[in-house]
């Protein structure tokens, strides 16, 4: 396709055939011509927005920029209505790679019930590969929602699943050939489909019902990353055992050879979540076969202190994610 706005018949043919996935709430969406997309609620209801662009994997993109703003939204409390999608992608980009980036987002919001309510696509210079960027809208009930800045001292702190999930997949992903070198097929298949795990949708909902203090989707810069901007927008200290935070083998392994540091890197899959009795909050999410960890408490002050058998230091702001030093 030629450099500019993807042309009206590509459009009609790649993309606006490739939607199928509606919601009631969707008075006006994607189509030809349309600038704005339209939703209605109900009185007791609000809207939350979330955006975050996809640039640090090659493979799965279209799936990934669904999961992370579905994530973000479901971090609020807030129940994922649509999506507006930005695609810019580089010159020479064929048609058919088009309609197949179209077919995988397509098929993420079908699994979450979300639907494309509109968006922009055109090919330009300035990207050497597809960037996608999508702008999530949701809705939670007033009353309901769920900020990252609710923590309070005593509240303990909770993590879902297993930390550097996504950055693990991605890695075994972008990196095969180079892995394959010291790992067999069957433990980087292992780590690619670490990417079953990336949506929080389910133990945060759970989460909501169960009147959690705060929660905050671990993304870039890792769970050392989430728990300084949980603590930093809560206004509150942490004390965090670094060996209860859960991880796995795979991630381990595949962080050793990259040598970088599974706790700085890259996590979708995994919830930070505070509750004022987390223990309860575990069972509530393993009931749905989730599973949680108790890693610390809030505390009154700013020392946000990791601890680490008779180790102590202190966490420090988030740095660049450690994908970016492999990508």
């Amino acid at each position: 396709m030629k450099v500019g706005k993807v042309p009206e018949n590509v459009l009609k043919r790649s993309v606006i055939r490739q939607l199928h996935t509606k919601r009631k709430e969707v008075l006006v969406g994607a189509s030809v011509g349309e600038d704005c997309a339209a939703i209605a609620l109900a009185e007791d209801e609000m809207f939350v927005v979330s955006t975050d662009p996809i640039t640090g994997a090659a493979q799965d993109i279209g799936k990934l920029a669904i999961i992370i703003t579905t994530n973000d939204l479901a971090s609020a409390g807030a129940e994922p209505v649509g999506v507006m999608l930005t695609l810019l992608l580089p010159n020479g980009f064929e048609e058919e790679e088009l309609k197949a980036l179209m077919q995988q987002i397509e098929a993420e919001c079908e699994a979450v019930h979300v639907q494309i309510i509109g968006g922009h696509t055109e090919v330009t210079r300035v990207v050497n590969q597809p960037v996608v960027s999508v702008c999530g809208v949701g809705k939670v009930k007033k009353g309901k929602l769920v900020t990252t800045g609710g923590v309070k001292p005593d509240m303990d702190i909770i993590v879902t699943k297993w930390i550097a999930l996504e950055g693990t997949s991605i890695l075994a992903k972008e990196k095969e050939a180079l892995l394959r070198e010291r790992f067999s097929e069957k433990f980087l298949e292992s780590a690619k489909r670490f990417d079953a795990y990336l949506s929080v949708m389910d133990e945060a909902a759970a989460a909501a019902r169960s009147g959690v203090g705060a929660m905050h989707d671990v993304t870039e810069g890792g769970i050392f990353g989430a728990l300084w901007e949980i603590a930093e927008a809560s206004g509150v200290g942490l004390e965090i055992d670094i060996k209860k935070i859960p991880i796995r083998q795979e991630t381990v392994e595949i962080c050793e050879f990259f040598d970088v540091n599974p706790y700085e890197l890259i996590s979708s899959g995994a919830m930070l979540m505070a509750a004022q009795n987390g223990n309860a909050l575990v069972r509530e999410i393993e009931k749905l076969g989730i599973k949680a960890t108790v890693i610390g408490k809030a505390t009154a002050g700013n020392d946000r202190v990791l601890y680490h058998g008779d180790e102590k230091r202190f966490l420090e702001p988030p740095k660049t994610d450690e994908l970016y030093k492999v990508l």
